[in-house]
């Protein structure tokens, strides 16, 4: 005879249930819940847990006539823009000569290139906050290869987005160069070999058998991308010791929102921004989607 415990662990409808129970439970609470809270509060004016006043839109028309969040959202879209130009060509150009066998050493190559997605963003703020420095190694470097005079990279608003793009390709081109490797792995090498046979060059095979290939890998980064450049927020921490750098330059809108929630705590107008900065990456999302052609029908 089986047990109640028994029959129910062997019935196949309620097995999957338990086991996606706990991922169901801690989602919906620490994920769903927490977005719910965050739309019902842009509706209010909440100042504190007994301080709470529903102004229904007053908080969205306040965003946006505050001055530093236009700033925020032009920086943002600037630095999300800049890191998408180098990228995705950058590290799909190298896993492609990566996987091409023509790289001595290439397996050591990949590590060391993914070595700066594992230190921790702290450490890497803090060291590039040495590097940039005026008289730091990066400028050493340019004035004694190119004759270039000190760039003031942490002092200068007009160079605080290209000192955090910096920051960003040194940390985030190895993982992009894993997430194409992966997908180049699964293109079929008998597709190269007859292209071969039929007289292809490599650029030609490039972009007529990988980059067609490559869409659903290409769009994945693209959406990481975005995702990750809209929600920036540790590197101008660290790299202006506080965010925002001169005049700010390097101000980005997680960190707006981080300042007006917890600096002016008025969390009714942090929850807004909050809630513009998600359907502003849902929008540009979608609009990758259709790019790619995610909604297209097929036949």
């Amino acid at each position: 005879m089986f047990s109640p415990i028994s029959s129910i662990i062997h019935n196949k409808r309620v097995v999957p249930v338990v086991f996606l129970a706990p991922f169901m439970i801690v989602f919906l609470v620490f994920k769903v819940y927490p977005v719910i809270l965050a739309v019902i509060m842009s509706f209010q004016n909440f100042q504190g847990v007994q301080s709470q006043e529903w102004v229904g839109l007053a908080n969205y028309q306040n965003v946006f006539q505050l001055v530093r969040f236009n700033q925020a959202v032009t920086n943002t879209t600037v630095y999300t823009v800049g890191t998408l130009l180098i990228l995705i060509p950058l590290p799909l150009v190298l896993a492609v000569l990566l996987d091409s066998g023509r790289v001595v050493q290439s397996t050591l190559f990949r590590t060391l290139i993914f070595l700066p997605a594992l230190t921790s963003l702290v450490v890497a703020g803090t060291v590039f906050r040495l590097i940039l420095a005026e008289d730091g190694f990066l400028n050493l470097f340019l004035s004694s290869t190119l004759g270039i005079s000190h760039p003031r990279w942490l002092e200068t608003a007009e160079l605080a987005l290209p000192s955090l793009i910096l920051v960003a390709t040194w940390r985030w081109t190895g993982i992009n160069i894993l997430y194409f490797n992966s997908g180049l792995v699964n293109i079929p090498r008998e597709l190269y070999e007859a292209a071969a046979i039929d007289g292809a060059t490599p650029i030609q095979m490039f972009w007529r058998i990988t980059l067609p290939l490559l869409r659903p890998t290409t769009l994945f980064v693209v959406v990481l991308s975005i995702i990750g450049g809209y929600q920036v927020f540790v590197e101008p921490f660290i790299l202006y010791t506080g965010g925002g750098g001169p005049g700010d330059g390097a101000l980005t809108m997680a960190l707006l929102i981080y300042r007006t929630a917890f600096t002016s705590f008025n969390f009714g107008t942090a929850a807004a921004m909050g809630v513009i900065l998600a359907t502003i990456i849902f929008v540009f999302s979608l609009i990758q989607f259709r790019f790619f052609g995610v909604f297209r029908s097929e036949g």
